[in-house]
């Protein structure tokens, strides 16, 4: 149970065993987890989680759940998403309570609708858990409105690429980089040079300001600020390792006036006694 003080309790609804929860981690901060996902990981036998879920969040599991790696990052090889559904069905069916833990939004670019296919074929029962994706997470957190009164009146999310790693060949460039005022890319950090190409090609100021958030609502957060035109050298000094969110477009220049008052600490992650004791 949650508790609140002196006012009001709120109970989790039931997490039956047997069935698998695909929740959204949020984009690091513990603190922006909604209340059903630390229900789900305080409840969980078992938490499959992606590489990019921050570590604070996976110390939230409970005592007795057991973590396991899913997933790939940065290009190294990992499980298959094939390997992946088999494995929450074949969990799900020995009785286990599974939580399917999944960096931002399990629906926004996180492969989340294809759990949820394989897990309905299956008669597995489940619940999709939302969380708060990285293109609005990441965003808030560098003081970058995603939309403003006289500036954006529209905002596009599109994934940097396919699933060979390479530039998708099925999104038009011209008509995206028409669309809206302002681009944020998912997993673009080994593309940008090209897209950023594509995107001038169609139309896109060289000069337009890019930002590139790292470990975005994380004490290792990092804002890059560059252009357009630059996007492509400042990528290349970035560690693919560090999960890295691009937001260009004009909104991008109002966090020079937002950033110097914009409080933007996470939430401190303390142990519990017996592990402070156990580390002393």
């Amino acid at each position: 149970m949650l508790t609140f003080p002196a006012t009001a309790s709120l109970v989790p609804p039931p997490f039956a065993p047997g069935s698998v929860w695909l929740v959204g981690a949020g984009p690091g901060d513990p603190g922006l987890l909604t209340l059903h996902a630390l229900a789900a990981l305080e409840s969980a036998d078992i938490v499959l989680h992606d590489a990019l879920v921050a570590p604070e969040i996976l110390a939230l599991a409970g005592p007795n759940a057991r973590l396991e790696a899913a997933g790939k990052r940065a290009g190294k090889p990992g499980r298959a998403q094939l390997a992946i559904n088999e494995r929450l069905i074949a969990l799900a069916r020995q009785g286990l309570r599974v939580v399917r833990l999944k960096g931002g939004d399990p629906l926004v670019f996180g492969r989340g609708g294809e759990e949820a296919l394989a897990l309905a074929a299956a008669g597995i029962p489940f619940r999709i858990v939302p969380g708060i994706s990285a293109g609005v997470g990441a965003t808030a957190a560098a003081a970058i409105p995603l939309t403003h009164r006289g500036l954006a009146h529209a905002a596009i999310f599109v994934t940097g690429h396919d699933r060979t790693g390479g530039l998708p060949a099925d999104l038009d460039w011209a008509a995206l980089s028409r669309a809206a005022p302002v681009i944020v890319l998912y997993m673009a950090l080994a593309t940008i040079g090209p897209i950023a190409s594509a995107l001038i090609a169609a139309g896109r100021d060289p000069a337009e300001p890019v930002a590139f958030l790292s470990n975005a609502t994380t004490p290792r957060q990092r804002v890059r600020r560059t252009t357009l035109a630059n996007a492509g050298a400042v990528a290349a000094r970035i560690p693919r390792q560090e999960p890295t969110l691009i937001i260009l477009g004009p909104t991008v220049g109002l966090s020079d006036l937002l950033g110097p008052l914009h409080e933007a600490a996470p939430m401190r992650l303390i142990p519990p006694p017996q592990a402070r004791a156990a580390s002393a």
